[in-house]
């Protein structure tokens, strides 16, 4: 799910934002209100908990996955980044920005109890934003799951001034819809979302190449590709880390692999191992991997051919008639 521009800002005693009303916001079907019987317990008790004495929940909440994640950082070292001074409180769009420039992935997750189970199933705390309010009086609110007790139907929170905050997982469910079911995880490096698919993943990875740098990104990537071997697109994403990291060689390694068992993007993969063989000089390799991606053709077959052109250049320069 896309991230809405709504802040959650302090009251008198939870940290809230007063805002236009939600619309869109139905009723949830039942599967939604219940945590499933067949999970198991869990709680993460060794994350860590900031009081929310000032009211700053989105630094709060930020810091508590970030510290769980190997970041040394606060609530007062990321406010200044996350407030909003004309609002007074955190937009989604900062808090992914900010676990971005911290180094970390910032991935929204499915908006479902199915989805924020499995994450806290495979060690993640999930920042939740919450409508403690009404729909037409919304109050907002960012809070840190860490549990879930299918038994008691409760789920666990770092919330507000409560380390351990028990909420009834129906409560829950209608004050994480109002705020549309918006989550997002910040896992360590080299640790990837248990719910993580390999196209969202490959955007929230660029995004944080974009906010850090690829050395930031690159455990990911390689999370990734050891998760997903036949996929191109993340193939491409590594090479790219590598490449951009002067590891040119490991860079044409990786795409190697994938040009034998990539089920998407087959055609980018190999055009860009022709580039890279061409660069490390091995010149009939490059010619194999350009000719095989101008087989593959598809919607990028004038650059394919482009690819081929300069390598036959290279190979044979009495023969070039000039490429780009």
């Amino acid at each position: 799910m896309a991230p809405h521009r709504r802040a959650a800002w302090p009251s008198a005693a939870l940290c809230l934002l007063l805002t236009l009303a939600l619309a869109g916001c139905g009723s949830l079907p039942r599967e939604q209100t219940a945590l499933s019987d067949r999970a198991p317990a869990a709680e993460l008790t060794d994350v860590p908990f900031f009081p929310d004495t000032s009211y700053y929940c989105g630094p709060a909440a930020l810091a508590t996955t970030l510290v769980w994640s190997g970041v040394e950082t606060t609530p007062e070292d990321l406010a200044g980044r996350l407030i909003v001074p004309d609002r007074g409180g955190t937009l989604q769009p900062e808090m992914l920005a900010t676990a971005r420039s911290n180094g970390r992935l910032a991935y929204v997750i499915e908006p479902d109890l199915h989805a924020l189970t499995r994450e806290l199933l495979g060690g993640q705390p999930v920042i939740v934003l919450q409508n403690l309010g009404l729909d037409w009086v919304p109050y907002w609110h960012y809070a840190v799951a860490v549990g879930i007790d299918p038994d008691s139907q409760q789920v666990i929170l770092r919330s507000g001034e409560h380390r351990r905050h028990l909420t009834e997982t129906p409560r829950f469910a209608r004050t994480w819809a109002r705020g549309e079911r918006w989550a997002m995880v910040t896992p360590a490096p080299g640790m990837l979302p248990a719910t993580a698919e390999p196209g969202p993943l490959f955007r929230a990875l660029a995004a944080l190449e974009e906010s850090a740098d690829t050395a930031a990104a690159l455990p990911y990537w390689q999370a990734a590709v050891s998760r997903w071997p036949r996929s191109g697109l993340l193939a491409l994403g590594l090479a790219n880390a590598l490449h951009d990291r002067e590891r040119t060689a490991a860079a044409r390694d990786a795409l190697a692999r994938a040009a034998e068992t990539a089920e998407d993007h087959r055609g980018d993969v190999l055009n860009n191992l022709a580039r890279l063989e061409l660069a490390l000089g091995n010149t009939d390799a490059a010619l194999e991997a350009a000719r095989s991606a101008v087989a593959v053709g598809g919607e990028r077959m004038s650059t394919y051919r482009r690819t081929l052109e300069r390598v036959r250049c290279e190979d044979s320069p009495a023969d070039c008639r000039g490429t780009d």
